[in-house]
């Protein structure tokens, strides 16, 4: 039989003549699907390689008049999303695959990427490619392209997403959909991810936001979906290309994160000891790995717009332990370069406020608000009871030395539970707040989170401020709640 290269000669033979046997008729038929099938269902269905993407769009946030909050402008439409859900949460993953056709349905021209395992588990129900990237380069590609993150989870997934760029100084906004087990830091409900994407995606522009329908959004990425570039940017939809104003924007929370550096006995860093060489995706025992498709080998180089930082980032804690040994660990503690105290204890955590509901809560230490720039030493079941958590400056320089009585030990140390490393007599960790710059585009630094905004009619904006976190500690924490018969 002769090759064939479309369907309609394997049907031409089939119907004219009576002479093909059994065994040709099987792999005419067989020719026929499986061309069928290749053009339409795999060439849909695949995984691209994210380094084909532009570069990523970096958003500003402007100060707002009336609240503490920031402002999210978006200086043209975003394009590449990265779409994070909760792993092994199979109901999760039927409402990324709603969200995602939600998206590629109603915003032309935005690109979906995910993380490389979950690429692979999801792309056989998406109609239409995804883009991912293997472990080993997903940490500088992500950076390098990624405009906006959605998570949907629970604060593990948050801190999951952020960890992916805890070695670059410049992290996409992330809008949250609580789907996890507590969900304090997660802003929206996932019923609302239609109006909550909408208003991210539109955050900046001169439409309102009550108006944003498809004709809107396809108008804003018509270009984008024709393959050029869209030097105009908002002003297809803009009308004279004015700002719409900041009463119509994603308000915006930046969190503070911690810089880390681990230092030898010598004074050597050796964060590169701890850095991963992969994105610390977890093994979930694929036989095996999804074949990523590159259309261009003109991939944007990796490595300016994330701004790659000597220091890790945590925007929880820093902790460090006694981990398996039967004894208390001993840790000399620095401020400023001054000679704090040697701690006796389980362990010692720097914290951020926003990781003060964390780890240091359940150690005893102060929960403070997000806005407040600070960070926390909170000691892990201290010997002496007169060891009390601090609350210290942002800027504040903490050392972390292990003292000699130590016998030899090696301690653990955990970066927002992410990325550990061993530790030995004389080593240091050297913690301090990431410094917040403001500049011509506004503000620089932290982990920008978009957050839902108050329904309460307040002209001085306090209620919009601490709406969620008053909310969250109620509602979640059950901050001083009653109890007895009675309550």
């Amino acid at each position: 039989m002769s090759r064939l290269c479309c369907p309609a000669q394997a049907f031409a033979l089939l119907n004219t003549t009576s002479k093909v046997t059994n065994i040709t008729r099987c792999r005419l038929k067989l020719a026929a699907q499986t061309w069928r099938a290749f053009s339409v269902s795999t060439n849909r269905r695949q995984i691209l390689d994210v380094s084909t993407l532009s570069n990523r769009i970096v958003p500003h946030y402007q100060q707002t008049k009336t609240a503490s909050l920031l402002a999210l402008h978006w200086p043209e439409p975003p394009r590449n999303i990265l779409l994070m859900p909760k792993l092994h949460a199979p109901h999760v993953t039927v409402s990324a695959v709603e969200f995602a056709k939600h998206i590629h349905n109603n915003y032309p021209g935005l690109n979906l990427v995910f993380e490389s395992h979950v690429a692979h588990t999801i792309h056989k129900d998406l109609p239409f490619p995804i883009y991912s990237a293997a472990p080993a380069d997903a940490t500088a590609l992500y950076a390098d392209k990624i405009d906006l993150v959605t998570t949907m989870g629970g604060d593990g997934t948050i801190l999951r997403a952020a960890s992916l760029f805890s070695s670059h100084f410049g992290v996409p906004p992330i809008l949250a959909f609580s789907m996890g087990t507590l969900g304090f830091l997660g802003e929206w409900k996932f019923d609302e991810y239609k109006r909550a994407f909408r208003e991210c995606y539109m955050s900046g522009c001169s439409v309102s936001t009550e108006d944003l329908g498809d004709p809107h959004t396809r108008t804003a990425t018509t270009r984008a979906i024709d393959g050029l570039p869209d030097p105009e940017g908002w002003d297809s939809v803009r009308g004279n290309g004015k700002c719409m104003g900041l009463n119509r924007t994603s308000k915006i929370l930046l969190r503070n994160r911690l810089r880390v550096g681990i230092y030898d006995s010598e004074g050597r860093n050796i964060n590169e000891h701890i850095l991963p060489t992969s994105t610390a995706e977890p093994s979930l025992g694929l036989e095996g790995e999804p074949v990523f498709t590159a259309q261009s080998s003109t991939a944007g180089a990796a490595g300016g717009r994330g701004g790659n930082s000597p220091y890790l980032h945590a925007i929880n804690e820093v902790s460090i332990d006694r981990g398996s040994h039967p004894h208390l660990a001993i840790i000399d503690i620095f401020v400023n370069g001054h000679f704090l105290t040697e701690a006796v204890a389980d362990g010692i955590l720097i914290s951020t406020p926003t990781g003060s509901t964390a780890y240091s809560l359940s150690a005893g230490g102060s929960i403070v608000h997000p806005l407040v720039k600070s960070l926390l030493i909170t000691p892990i079941s201290p010997r002496s009871l007169s060891f009390r958590p601090l609350v210290l400056p942002l800027h504040t320089k903490v050392v972390l030395r292990l003292s000699k009585r130590n016998r030899g030990r090696e301690l653990p140390v955990s970066i927002d539970g992410k990325r550990r490393l061993g530790v030995t007599i004389g080593m240091e960790v050297r913690v301090e707040g990431e410094k917040l710059e403001r500049t011509e585009d506004g503000w620089k630094g932290g982990v920008p989170c978009v957050i839902r905004a108050s329904n309460k009619n307040d002209s001085e904006g306090f209620g919009e401020d601490d709406d969620s976190w008053v909310g969250g500690l109620n509602g979640l924490l059950k901050f001083n709640y009653p109890f007895g018969s009675g309550s």
